[in-house]
């Protein structure tokens, strides 16, 4: 069909499977021969990054303030007049989806005394109203009532609505960025990424629970995410002795995926790319920059996703993991029992084997005896993650957007 062919949404669809074919081929031959995705040289980092207080500040306000970060999904507040609310690094913000349907972000503050509106959580409004004066706003974030507005005195309304930030709902994902003035891109930042994972279809999941996890600093908690080594050897008394060693990388802008040499790869050989199903292309671990991670499981023939998100705590010394699962199963009373299972269990692992290591390892970098840590040639998903990281730690507004679009500069990181 050429009108559908003109259409940028079918385009980008259709380039979306042709990237996740060329993934999907670049495992296999990496299977097939037995190999890895290495890099050319083991990169160090300095310890001081998972400690220092300075540099902590300067990745919560030049990182977590400036770029689009992964807030809920879409399973959360399906509903008209639903809500999400979330602290995060010190911003309180409101997610609305409106009578229209459309997902808003607000900071969650009322322009009155600054009193918070909700909670953190979800729930259900058409207005919300604060519990310290009952100034009321609309799902649009406009005030459209103030108690005893007589005795109050005469203001301007329209211009004491709620603050707005910017927010982009993709592929069943809503994403925040905490800077009301930012001009970031969200295309030059997602750079074609969200149009792949609408391959996994979070559109039309449902959401079977949240769990929330103290860690380490940040950094040290999400370079586990981005880690297949540790596998076999940090979880060898839950599923480690069914897990290899090995990743493959692919990356897309500030993004990765991770494919391993085992799965549903096989299923796809010796068959015409064409006829590969869309229920194999998108297998493997969803790295979302800068701390979000998505990994699949399956439960009684349906898949459930673990939607990892992980934030700076309150020091350099402190994260806050925000674990949310969701899937395309029905919520009936037997397969919630089965998730449920399955959520304790992955609950336990992050907690107990990821975290547990990761807090030791927070207090060992702070003794000074080892002045870098290393990542190894098989480790190209942590130097990634770090080259970017450093990258934004030196790049103006202003030059936010053709950052993201041209990609790091190879000399800020080691081969990677």
């Amino acid at each position: 069909d050429q009108s559908a062919a003109r259409c940028p949404r079918y385009l980008g669809v259709t380039m979306s499977r042709e990237k996740l074919v060329a993934m999907a081929e670049r495992t296999i031959a990496h299977n097939k021969a037995g190999t890895v995705h290495l890099t050319e040289s083991v990169t160090t980092i300095p310890a001081s990054n998972y400690f220092d207080p300075e540099r902590w500040q300067r990745e919560v306000d030049m990182i977590f303030k400036r770029v689009p970060l992964l807030l809920a999904m879409t399973a959360e507040i399906k509903e008209v007049n639903t809500y999400k609310a979330i602290d995060v690094v010190g911003m309180p913000v409101l997610i609305s989806r409106g009578a229209d349907g459309i997902a808003r972000a607000f900071v969650n503050m009322c322009s009155h005394r600054g009193a918070q509106l909700v909670d953190p959580g979800v729930g259900t409004a058409r207005r919300f109203a604060c519990p310290y004066h009952n100034w009321t706003y609309n799902q649009e974030g406009d005030l459209v009532g103030i108690f005893k507005q007589d005795d109050f005195g005469q203001l301007e309304t329209s211009c004491l609505g709620l603050t707005q930030l910017p927010i982009a709902e993709r592929a069943g994902l809503i994403w925040v960025t905490l800077s009301p003035d930012s001009k970031l891109d969200f295309d030059a930042f997602f750079a074609g990424y969200d149009e792949m994972l609408e391959f996994c279809d979070f559109a039309s999941m449902n959401h079977f629970g949240t769990r929330i996890l103290a860690g380490p600093n940040w950094k040290i908690s999400f370079d586990g995410y981005v880690d297949f080594y540790h596998l076999p050897i940090l979880h060898k008394n839950t599923f480690g002795p069914d897990m290899s060693p090995d990743a493959l990388f692919h990356r897309v802008g500030p993004h990765q995926r991770v494919t391993g040499p085992r799965g549903n790869w096989a299923k796809l050989e010796g068959r015409p790319t064409s006829e590969w199903p869309e229920s194999v292309l998108p297998g493997g671990v969803w790295s979302v920059f800068p701390h979000g991670s998505i990994a699949g499981f399956e439960i009684e023939g349906h898949k459930i996703y673990q939607v990892a998100r992980v934030f700076p705590g309150a020091t350099a010394d402190e994260s806050v993991t925000y674990l949310d699962f969701i899937s395309t199963a029905p919520k009936t009373d037997e397969f919630i029992a089965a998730a449920n299972k399955q959520i304790a269990f992955l609950e336990n692992v992050v907690r107990d084997e990821d975290y547990a290591t990761g807090l030791k390892i927070q207090r060992t970098v702070k003794t000074g005896a080892k002045k870098v840590l290393h990542f190894g040639r098989n480790e190209g998903g942590a130097q990634y993650v770090h080259g970017w990281l450093d990258a934004l730690l030196v790049t103006a507004d202003e030059d936010l957007n053709e950052l993201f679009r041209n990609g790091i500069d190879a000399g800020r990181i080691t081969n990677y």
